[in-house]
């Protein structure tokens, strides 16, 4: 029996070279060339999507996996456009939204570097994605690396379209010769978050007297930022600066009311609030809790109430309110020695700015509105001049250097002028050494702060690390540290976040679908010829041999 088997696997051998002769061939076309450069992976961050006060914003769709085309040659659905930050407009972006499946935006490669009028062009992007109709399809943003430079340039480059190419002929032949790329996101649909818990912290230094018979003032800056993507969203600015400026203020008061003879006869309240981004909704929940609640209130009858939001853009401070202050109100006092310490100090200059209220609006335009809504003082100081700015709400909110030297002036100009009030004291520097503005500790926070995203969707969760660095700073320097959650009314919620805000993209280098097509035409056809050569082969030898034949005559 083992001499038939020995006989069959000889067989077997002696067959092998026509096996080769029909298969190797078909592996040779089909392989790859380099299977490792066919394959891509990148982290992508997903464009922002949430809803405020039942308007949805933002994206409503997450998984991809379609053919990657540029911005000047896709046509159809079924195309996802792969295309530079710098080249989309808000005109491109609301056809690619209503048109194309998909949109992959590929951030500069050094955003510091940009010129102003490319930061202005993004940051006007952002508006309109953002502020705009919501967006059906699936936008994700990824940053730039020599990868993704090179299939923006293949995509690009690796494509001629019917009004590009010179001929039928071309168009024809680059459409089967032409590699292209499939995009592929696998991830599910995202879905409406729950147990959302957007967070609220106050503490407070009680002043020299009977606490309730005290005026006090309210100190107030949202910790939250917001951009076109929750996990590129840092916020340096806004609102890094102003919570940096809170936890300094709250340092340093901290000393001075740590003693009964500096302790001044004013309450100081210190406010930390969630989701400023949304409508400010951290304020307004904090002032429900407050007027309506059971407990006592920390503010009613508050004196002044200053909001801190992007307080290190520039070397002016302006101070914006919804209705000016009377002259000899706590507001007005506090604006002339604003202006009269960073005269002294040599800084830039105070400038007040009026802007009423408009309720028709979806937004507020500054934190200070809902205080004024409830009747209480308020202002909001900022180096921004109008509340409009792009900067508020950008992802080019990023840090640099000239940031801590502005804020730490700014700092210095804020405490001197609420101690100079609170104490009742002018021309005298209350901060100096050793008790200052410290540079170390703002760049500290700022380091710590601007390190993460801080999307108000990111940080609505109770246990949150970011919320419980901020409560244990505050507890560290104030008394009666609290923490209030607010939770969006299941029935009718103010606001819903939603999940997959980052996911990874594949990008697999393949051949379009007409190529496959004529590979399987050219397969029949070498099959086809195979086969009437081995079944006439006779016939063929008998042909070649007479070839062979003329030429020995």
């Amino acid at each position: 029996m083992w001499v038939e088997e020995c006989d069959g696997f000889a067989e077997l051998w002696r067959s092998l070279p026509y096996y080769l002769l029909i298969v190797l061939p078909l592996f040779i076309i089909i392989a790859p060339a380099n299977p490792v450069a066919a394959s891509h992976e990148f982290q992508a961050y997903r464009m922002n999507q949430y809803d405020l006060h039942g308007v949805p914003h933002g994206c409503r769709s997450a998984p991809i996996s379609l053919e990657a085309r540029s911005l000047t040659g896709w046509g159809t659905s079924r195309h996802c456009i792969v295309a530079r930050a710098l080249d989309l407009t808000a005109d491109t972006f609301h056809s690619i939204r209503q048109k194309a499946g998909a949109l992959i935006v590929v951030l500069p490669e050094n955003s510091n570097n940009l010129s102003d009028e490319a930061k202005k062009h993004i940051m006007f992007l952002e508006e309109s994605m953002l502020y705009g109709p919501e967006t059906p399809i699936p936008v994700y943003f990824v940053k730039w690396n020599p990868e993704i430079q090179v299939i923006l340039e293949d995509v690009e480059h690796g494509f001629i379209t019917d009004d590009k190419a010179g001929s039928a002929a071309e168009a024809l032949f680059t459409s089967i010769s032409a590699s292209g790329y499939q995009v592929v996101v696998s991830t599910s649909q995202a879905v409406p978050k729950t147990d959302v818990k957007v967070a609220t912290l106050h503490g407070k230094l009680t002043g020299t007297g009977v606490e309730d018979k005290l005026p006090t003032i309210a100190i107030v800056a949202h910790y939250d930022s917001n951009g076109v993507a929750p996990e590129l969203s840092f916020g340096a600015e806004s609102n890094a600066s102003g919570l940096s400026m809170l936890l300094e203020l709250a340092r340093l008061f901290s000393a001075l009311y740590s003693s009964g003879r500096s302790r001044p006869r004013y309450n100081l309240v210190f406010i930390a609030t969630g989701a400023g981004k949304l409508n400010f909704l951290g304020s307004k929940k904090f002032l429900e809790d407050q007027f309506d609640g059971v407990e006592g209130s920390d503010i009613q009858g508050t004196s002044y109430i200053i909001c801190l939001d992007s307080v290190a853009s520039s070397d002016n401070l302006y101070v914006h309110v919804s209705k000016p202050p009377k002259e000899g109100s706590v507001g007005s006092l506090i604006y002339k020695e604003l202006s009269t310490v960073s005269d002294s100090l040599g800084y830039g200059t105070v400038e007040g700015k009026h802007k009423k209220i408009n309720l028709a609006e979806e937004n507020l335009a500054w934190e200070h509105e809902r205080y004024s809504i409830r009747r209480l003082p308020a202002a909001t100081l900022s180096t921004l001049k109008s509340f409009d700015e792009p900067f508020r709400t950008t992802i080019l909110d990023e840090m640099h250097d000239e940031q801590i030297n502005r804020l730490h002036r700014h700092t210095t100009v804020v405490a001197e002028a609420l101690a100079r009030h609170m104490y009742n004291v002018s021309y005298s520097q209350i901060f100096s050494e050793p008790l200052s503005v410290s540079k170390d500790s703002l760049k500290m926070w700022m380091d710590y702060l601007a390190s993460q995203p801080r999307a108000a969707a990111l940080l609505a969760d109770k246990q949150n690390p970011l919320v419980n660095t901020i409560k244990e700073a505050m507890q560290k320097y104030l008394g009666d540290v609290k923490v209030t959650y607010h939770s969006p009314d299941k029935r009718d919620p103010e606001f819903v976040f939603y999940d997959v805000s980052k996911a990874t993209l594949n990008v697999y280098s393949v051949k379009p679908a007409v190529f496959d097509l004529f590979l399987t035409i050219a397969i029949a056809a070498y099959l086809g010829t195979v086969y009437l050569i081995v079944h006439n082969f006779s016939h063929v030898y008998d042909f070649a041999q007479r070839i062979s034949c003329k030429k020995i005559a």
